[in-house]
């Protein structure tokens, strides 16, 4: 978020609207924890840069951070002490196996959860969007810092503000020092010092990329789009895909053979958002889109063939299975209109998801019994209790070779959902 230190604020960059939805454009009917998460997105006059920079009235505030450059070794960032913080994770049910790890966010810190039991990864009260690494072995995530930024104003006056400065940081499953892996802080010598976007960042199958939603490297000529970044060159990469101006796109999401990216993007009829997903092949370099308007949130099935994806209507949110070749929906998960998030277990047969009882954000899961696409979909199982999560980050799920069934290992290539 910035804020300017003396005067209002003007146009984040001379000539150029900006960006002022740069994740959420959610419809009509979201859950209230969601509507809280991005307050002010509908009214497009009354916010900016608020989901971009992580500061949300619903509990992702920009809290002070540390950690610089995007280039070279990546900086060691020592974690805070522990805050004393406590998920409690429902009483597991019996017969029922959960395999693996989830990984979610409360308070701006990064919990995991696994064989019943939560602990606290991350500390810094300022940390978002987590995503496992291929191997399980590290979780990436966005932390947010205070940062004083300069900007030059059309008629050549210079303005300082306050930002929230994002960086894609990394750090071992089992604790320790977190790395900054990117820096959406842009201050290149002599000129004025600014910042990017970097939204929902997930790794690639092959551990080698990661895809996110970003302004970066040059916010100047760029909207909040989706990029891919070359973790061992940290280089950006734009995709140039289409786009309705200034709105973007977001929830990007890879398919388990890494050929395709599911991604949202975002379109708007009057103050009611029309998100829809698309898919882009990385092979040909082409897009096409699998949905109608009023989806978000694609999270691919095992084999590559199906998403469960959140489902936007008048009376709120829903959690779906959506055909990945025709956008058609299979399933619908939930019906309660306070349901969005999901992901997919890597195992094959269950999915998590977020839910809100009055303004409580917790964890859920559906068990999918029987053989694909004739599911028959188990009552919701409660994961957390009372947690409190945060809306905005949505839960990953990572699940080792050794407890993962045959039939859950990724379809070969050209043989998945085209």
């Amino acid at each position: 978020m910035t804020t300017p230190l003396r005067e209002p604020r003007p146009q984040r960059t001379p000539g150029r609207r900006p960006n002022r939805d740069p994740y959420g454009l959610l419809p009509a009917g979201t859950p209230i924890a969601a509507v809280l998460a991005v307050a002010g997105l509908l009214v497009i006059a009354a916010a900016t840069f608020v989901i971009g920079s992580g500061s949300l009235p619903f509990g992702l505030g920009g809290g002070v951070g540390n950690g610089a450059g995007a280039s070279g070794r990546p900086e060691v960032v020592k974690t805070p002490t522990p805050s004393g913080q406590v998920v409690v994770p429902s009483p597991q049910v019996p017969g029922v196996v959960i395999p693996g790890t989830i990984a979610y966010v409360k308070g701006g810190n990064v919990w995991l959860q696994a064989d019943g039991a939560a602990r606290q990864l991350t500390s810094s009260g300022t940390d978002s969007m987590p995503s496992f690494s291929e191997d399980g072995a590290a979780v990436y995530f966005v932390r947010t810092r205070k940062v004083d930024g300069l900007w030059k104003l059309p008629d050549g006056t210079m303005r300082e503000y306050r930002m929230d400065v994002p960086a894609l940081m990394r750090i071992p499953v089992g604790g320790g020092d977190a790395a900054m892996v990117y820096d959406g802080l842009v201050d290149p010598a002599g000129r004025p010092k600014w910042m990017g976007f970097i939204q929902g960042p997930v790794v690639s199958p092959d551990g080698k990329t990661v895809a996110m939603t970003s302004d970066l490297p040059d916010p100047s000529k760029s909207d909040v789009t989706l990029k891919l970044l070359d973790l061992k060159a940290k280089k950006i990469k734009d995709l140039k895909l289409p786009q309705v101006p200034l709105l973007g796109h977001q929830d990007a999401a890879w398919r388990p053979d890494g050929l395709r990216l599911a991604y949202v993007e975002n379109d708007r009829d009057g103050a009611k958002g029309m998100p829809q997903i698309y898919a882009y092949d990385l092979e040909t370099g082409k897009t096409k889109a699998v949905t109608g308007p009023g989806y978000i949130h694609p999270s691919w099935s095992p084999d590559g063939r199906y998403l469960a994806a959140t489902k936007t209507t008048q009376y709120g949110t829903d959690v779906v299975v959506l055909d990945a070749a025709s956008g058609s929906e299979l399933l619908r998960l939930t019906s309660d209109g306070d349901s969005w998030g999901p992901s997919w277990s890597p195992a094959g047969d269950q999915i998590a998801y977020l839910h809100v009882s009055g303004q409580v954000v917790d964890l859920r899961m559906i068990q999918l019994d029987g053989a694909a696409p004739a599911w028959k979909p188990a009552e919701p199982m409660d994961l957390t209790s009372s947690a409190g999560l945060e809306s905005v980050s949505r839960p990953d799920w990572f699940v080792p070779a050794d407890q993962l069934p045959a039939s859950s290992a990724p379809a070969p290539a050209g043989s998945a959902a085209q």
